[in-house]
Formats: C-alpha cells, structure tokens, sequence
C-alpha cells in the first residue's frame, strides 16, 4: 500500500482501540479523526 499524502482519503480500516473494542474509519465519517500509534519496534525497552 503506498504512503499518503496529507489531503488524502485514508482507506477503509478497522482497528482494537484502548479498551479492546474495534472501531472502523466508517464509524467517525464526516468528523475530524486523529489516528496516533506507537511502534512496538521504536520504543525502548
């Protein structure tokens, strides 16, 4: 899958939020969405 480009359409995904519940791009449609991740391979530790 490429990269995107800021101004792009993510795609459509789901994903396990904090409290083990998944949660799809679908359900946030028409509002502002902020996805932020921590890569298990970047931390220390």
């Amino acid at each position: 899958m490429p990269l995107l480009n800021v101004g792009d359409t993510a795609p459509a995904f789901s994903v396990q939020n904090q409290d083990g519940e998944i949660v799809t791009l679908d359900q946030y449609r028409g509002k502002s969405v902020v996805l932020w991740w921590y890569p298990k391979a970047d931390t220390p530790g």
